[in-house]
């Protein structure tokens, strides 16, 4: 997405919702896999918005797809990269050839189907537009985005909970509301953003004092049981 035509682009998407994108894309492509190069191609100039937020959408609802959180993340910092940079859409080879089952949407929509309710009720189009009208302030907010795919980026284990749901919902209620000029929507972003790193930096905390309480008890035991 080039930055001197953000405002045509959010123009494009905002005359549609989210659950409508999903829907039709559901519907093209129900019998088939699909890659993510054939979407990113398919979605034309709309591809970097609805992209992250189709990569971002399974992880913050239960929808079950094990193994894509690092290959989604890394889609997600890619595009809102090049946002970043004021360059158009682009992704390298391998993660152009992501196949998503046919599926996929289905699947997503059904999972997501509250959340993008909850969404679409409450963002309003160019409501505290200033927030979005500057390619500066849309590089700040694309830089939130790629923070957060960072983060899901991480091969973090199921637990603590929520590693993943919540860059997610970073990514997506970012990218939603830089979509309908929603400068609220985009206060709420950073918010939930704060509120994901204070509780990485908790939960990060926990496991030092943990293994600076029984890190050396648990060495002693194993060399006891090798010797």
């Amino acid at each position: 997405m080039n930055l001197e035509h953000d405002h045509h682009v959010a123009g494009l998407l905002a005359h549609k919702e989210l659950s409508e994108e999903l829907n039709e894309l559901g519907l093209l492509h129900a019998i088939k896999p699909l890659s993510i190069g054939q979407i990113l191609d398919y979605l034309g100039p709309r591809a970097s918005a609805l992209l992250v937020i189709i990569c971002a959408l399974p992880f913050s609802t239960p929808v079950s797809i094990p193994g894509l959180s690092t290959p989604f993340g890394l889609v997600i910092l890619f595009l809102a990269a090049r946002v970043f940079l004021g360059l158009p859409p682009w992704l390298p080879q391998r993660l152009h050839r992501i196949i998503l089952p046919a599926s996929f949407f289905a699947k997503v929509l059904n999972a997501s189907r509250k959340l993008i309710g909850w969404l679409e009720r409450r963002l309003k189009q160019d409501r505290l537009e200033k927030l979005t009208d500057s390619g500066w302030k849309l590089r700040l907010h694309a830089g939130i985005v790629m923070s957060a795919a960072m983060l899901l980026i991480l091969p973090l284990p199921p637990l603590p909970p929520f590693t993943n749901t919540l860059p997610a919902l970073v990514a997506v209620v970012m990218t939603l509301s830089i979509v309908k000029r929603d400068g609220a929507g985009v206060i709420a972003g950073y918010g939930v953003f704060l509120f994901t790193i204070g509780y990485f930096l908790f939960w990060g905390a926990v496991v030092i004092e943990t293994f600076n309480r029984y890190g050396g008890k648990v060495w002693a035991f194993i060399q006891g049981v090798i010797h």
